[in-house]
């Protein structure tokens, strides 16, 4: 019980620094200052460290094990949020490095450390896992504005209290850092670089392990486009700012009843496909709603945005689980998987800016959201048709 309940608290955090910064990101740009493009950079580099940094975790494993570098990164992360105390744009972006790097790391290891300690439970585990990511982002997203009014101190200060839940999922971690818990023969993380790179190779020629990899990347890059613009896309249609970032809070609560229920509904691979399609046409409804009525019914399109991106989180990040036959493939799947998925996801909130940039509207953004659909579709149902490995 204590090892879950360490494991989903870190879960929590892995949304929380992101999340909160799209609610702010005006105040951002006019306390700072940031350029428009400054702006896009600073909403990029998380998800750009949460690819790049990836790639980082098997020898970071090798050299700490996978409960002690858990426990680091919660400590970093706790680090890097405060990093943006400072009154600097270099404090700004080097705190968000951090953050990102550690979420990273993070990210990488939850599905190996669930593969190998929750084997007998990994449907179960998958579905808090990823709903703790939605109650994560619901809690940042919704409350960081009223933080801010409340604190009356400022942005900084309302970004930096949520290194408080990073600095008690450390603490509440730490007795698992110092336990020594061997993997099963079968599930042993490969020892050296070049069994490791044989193993990565060896994914890297499968075409199911390069199918959740693009699932893991469409879907990402979905979700963290709209999780720093929907703020902005709603109160460029007369929402306030507090109204704004409570309709983003509040598209996770169905995001996690979501992420809840489809790994049991995914448990058996007949119901793999359906849940892959079902994640398609909400989203793209969603999307139609965002771009031709925003306002009138944003409780409607935040609540198919909510239901199609919490089943999609949560079918990625199961397909690393179910795709793998052991933890040793576990972890260097959901290497590749997030490495390069979140990769092609930080072109979301870059991108999504600077079409609205260009087009100075809403409409075409979200058509070019609605066309990578299509591939999230196609990658998702070849990744539930086989095993890999």
């Amino acid at each position: 019980m204590l090892l879950a309940a360490g494991l989903l608290l870190a879960a929590l955090n892995l949304r929380m620094a992101v999340a909160s910064v799209g609610p702010v990101l005006s105040d951002i740009e006019r306390g700072q200052p940031l350029s428009a493009t400054a702006t896009g950079v600073l909403t990029t580099i998380p998800v750009l460290c949460f690819g790049g940094f990836a790639f980082a975790t098997p020898a970071l494993v090798r050299r700490w094990g996978m409960h002690r570098l858990l426990g680091a990164t919660m400590l970093l992360l706790g680090i890097g949020v405060l990093a943006r105390l400072q009154p600097s744009t270099a404090a700004l972006f080097t705190g968000t490095v951090v953050a990102g790097a550690s979420i990273a790391v993070a990210n990488v290891l939850m599905p190996g450390l669930i593969k190998h300690d929750f084997a007998h439970r990994s449907a179960l585990m998958m579905g808090l896992y990823t709903t703790s990511l939605f109650i994560g982002a619901a809690a940042a997203s919704g409350l960081t504005v009223p933080l801010e009014n409340a604190l009356g101190t400022g942005w900084r200060q309302a970004l930096a209290l949520w290194a408080l839940p990073a600095l008690a999922a450390f603490l509440l971690w730490l007795p698992q850092t110092g336990r020594h818990r061997p993997p099963r023969p079968a599930d042993r993380l490969p020892a050296t670089a070049a069994v490791r790179g044989t193993l990565v190779r060896d994914l890297a020629r499968d075409r199911t392990a390069w199918a959740v990899t693009v699932f893991m990347g469409t879907q990402s890059l979905g979700y963290y486009a709209l999780l720093s613009w929907i703020p902005s896309l709603l109160q460029d249609s007369g929402m306030s700012a507090g109204q704004a970032g409570w309709m983003l809070s509040f598209s996770t609560f169905p995001g996690f009843t979501a992420s809840l229920l489809t790994p049991a509904l995914g448990r058996r691979p007949a119901g793999r496909a359906p849940a892959v399609a079902a994640t398609v046409v909400l989203c793209g409804a969603a999307y139609a709603g965002l771009a031709f009525a925003p306002v009138p019914l944003a409780y409607l399109w935040m609540v198919l945005l909510g239901l199609g991106q919490g089943a999609a989180i949560s079918l990625a990040l199961s397909f690393i689980v179910w795709c793998a036959p052991d933890a040793a493939h576990a972890s260097a799947l959901s290497t590749l998987a997030q490495g390069t998925g979140y990769l092609v996801a930080a072109l979301g909130p870059f991108g999504l800016g600077a079409i609205h940039g260009l087009t100075d509207g809403w409409t075409v953004p979200m058509a070019a959201l609605g066309a990578v659909l299509a591939a999230q579709l196609a990658a998702g149902l070849l990744a539930a048709r086989a095993r890999t490995g």
